[in-house]
């Protein structure tokens, strides 16, 4: 069944209201090599918010800050109407150990900075970007819940940290009454199912929407790369775009090639294009809230947001499954082989409705 960007769904177990994919601004301006002018950010933004958009995702040093300052220009009118999502713990000033990672002085100034250059009174949504391995997760959940307890953010999130993590500071946060956790940032897609080991069942179980970055796998999945840009120059060569960066991460394999030609041909039998037929595929798993887009035109933001309109069949769904398959790995591989369902349940049946 279609979708469109007001058609909102519940963020995790909240009861705010998100549009079901959220306009990510990692491209607005131009500092990292890439990305674009505030004209053309303005077009990205209004042609997002007019479909009925609502969920704007940013963080405290995208493009050295000036993401956050183009959104708060952006928001200026109907800043009520809009959900901003921003991010801290990434280094803020270079040879100050203290502007980044998890830590509540860290937290406070960031918060404050970020407020300063979106121009608002508060955060809708704050995510810790990511884990320090350092800072006691009493002394992150407190600061949040001070900072909740302010007024000057309202729902608390957590991106790139590990599951086990996550599902302690849930626990804690519950026993203590504490402000919870309700959402989960993470890297997403047919190219990177990783997060279906542990990461995307915890989230569900433990009452966090999960809103993936990099649906598109970098844009491979878009049908953008070709079997020659297995040898082409990383970012280490001095070569600076888009293309060379996901490159140098490993993200242009024999693999991943595979897949996007799985999907290239798919999008070929739906007469739409690959990257939405990659969206699709995000926006089915029942534990996923809200990919996040990322688009450097008009044309390909609006392109995208087909996805809403894309419908896969069941064989569809099971061809880009399989391509895209990964091994689950212990214990989970263990609980899923015949022997242990033999010897735990035998001939039961037993349905299940979570």
């Amino acid at each position: 069944m279609s979708l469109t960007l007001d058609t909102y769904r519940l963020l995790g177990r909240s009861g705010l209201r998100v549009s079901p994919l959220a306009l990510g601004t990692a491209t607005f301006g131009t500092e990292w090599g890439w990305g674009v002018e505030q004209d053309e950010a303005r077009k990205l933004f209004d042609a997002y918010v007019e479909r009925g958009g609502n969920f704007l995702d940013t963080a405290d040093t995208y493009t050295d800050g000036s993401s956050e300052r183009m959104l708060g220009r952006f928001t200026r009118g109907h800043r009520e109407s809009l959900v901003l999502a921003t991010k801290y713990t990434t280094l803020r000033r270079a040879g100050d150990p203290n502007s980044a990672g998890a830590h509540r002085k860290n937290l406070f100034a960031s918060v404050e900075a970020s407020l300063r250059r979106l121009d608002t009174d508060y955060l809708d949504l704050l995510y810790l970007h990511v884990w320090d391995f350092t800072t006691p997760v009493e002394e992150i959940l407190r600061a949040l819940d001070d900072l909740v307890r302010q007024g000057k953010v309202l729902y608390v999130a957590m991106s790139n940290v590990p599951a086990w993590e996550i599902s302690r500071m849930q626990a804690i946060a519950d026993l203590r009454g504490w402000s919870p956790l309700v959402a989960l940032q993470i890297e997403y897609s047919l190219l990177s199912r990783d997060g279906e080991r542990d990461l995307i069942p915890m989230a569900r179980t433990m009452g966090l929407g999960v809103t993936p970055y990099s649906p598109l796998g970098g844009g491979v999945l878009s049908g953008k790369y070709t079997r020659a840009d297995l040898t082409a120059p990383s970012a280490d060569s001095g070569e600076s775009n888009r293309k060379s960066f996901n490159v140098g991460l490993g993200m242009v394999t024999e693999r991943t090639l595979a897949i996007a030609d799985v999907v290239r041909e798919v999008a070929a039998e739906l007469e739409h294009t690959p990257a939405q037929v990659a969206l699709a595929w995000t926006l089915r798993n029942p534990g996923v809230t809200a990919p996040v887009l990322g688009a450097r035109t008009p044309d390909q933001l609006v392109g995208n947001l087909g996805a809403l309109e894309v419908d896969l069949t069941d064989e569809q769904l099971t061809r880009l499954d399989k391509v895209s398959a990964i091994d689950l790995g212990y214990p989970h591989d263990r609980f899923a082989s015949d022997h242990v369902r033999q010897v735990t349940t035998g001939d039961l049946k037993i349905e299940t409705r979570r």
